[in-house]
């Protein structure tokens, strides 16, 4: 009877627990339009992308006279930008620049220029100006080379991103990394941003279309997206850990009186 008490007992946990699980498991962006054929999102403006210290950046020069030109131009290379695991022969690549600890990059003829909290098209406007004197309609390419993004928590490929376009969004940081996973939290994911010298953060929740009206929406360099982990994740994890932390205490305590009982069967022998 006992036995069948027990069986009953953990037959009715189970039972709880897997309509608990399904309870709290959803999956769902966007709950907000799941029951509309057709509308538009909200959006917010991507912003810029303002160059910082350690930022890495490509800059063409050029006219209707090429040879006037040239000595403005660093010389082609063959090599790997910064990061880059392997280097990979091909064709020659301008070499870029390097923003450093005063926010200057350093150029053939022209030297140092201010770039700190400019975007490309400001600092091609700013090398432009500093071209008039000497060169008739100079045209001036600026790019950044990339920059990185850190996405961590429950999706299925937690990893640093190198991002190689100005527009890329936490959309798309997720997708790069496979998606969350089904512990992921949907309504709690949080970018942290390092801006003006002091580190910020933004709640995002994908459950909702408000997430596109977000100033975090667009991710800038370094940003990093977290993604919380739902209760069902956190309840397992105290699950295990105590059920650990009890395998622990039972398996000393065994040993334990495995030793007592070595030593009384040793005084019993003598």
């Amino acid at each position: 009877m006992k036995n069948l008490h027990l069986i009953l007992g953990t037959a009715l946990m189970m039972l709880c627990f897997a309509c608990s699980t399904t309870r709290d498991n959803n999956l769902a962006y966007f709950k907000d339009i799941s029951q509309s054929a057709n509308g538009m999102l909200p959006a917010t403006a991507a912003q810029p992308i303002t160059l910082h210290v350690d930022d890495e950046i490509t800059v063409a020069i050029t006219s209707a006279s090429p040879e006037a030109t040239a000595i403005y131009n660093a010389p082609l290379a063959n090599v790997a930008a910064r990061g880059d695991a392997q280097q990979v022969a091909g064709t020659p690549r301008l070499m870029s620049h390097v923003v450093d600890r005063n926010g200057n990059i350093t150029l053939p003829v022209l030297g140092a220029i201010k770039v700190e909290g400019l975007t490309t098209t400001q600092v091609e406007q700013a090398i432009t100006q500093r071209l008039a004197s000497t060169v008739r309609d100079p045209y001036v390419s600026v790019q950044m080379v990339g920059f990185y993004v850190n996405v961590m928590g429950e999706v299925k490929q937690p990893q640093r991103l190198k991002v190689e376009k100005q527009q890329f969004t936490v959309l798309d940081a997720l997708a790069a990394c496979g998606d969350l996973t089904e512990y992921g939290e949907r309504a709690n994911v949080f970018v942290i941003r390092n801006e003006d010298g002091s580190t910020h953060y933004e709640h995002l929740d994908l459950s909702s279309t408000e997430l596109f009206k977000s100033s975090a929406f667009f991710l800038r360099q370094n940003d990093v997206v977290y993604v919380m982990p739902n209760k069902i994740k956190t309840d397992n994890s105290k699950y295990n850990q105590n059920n650990a932390f009890k395998l622990s205490v039972i398996s000393t305590v065994v040993s334990a009186v495995s030793v007592i009982a070595s030593l009384v069967i040793a005084l019993a022998v003598k």
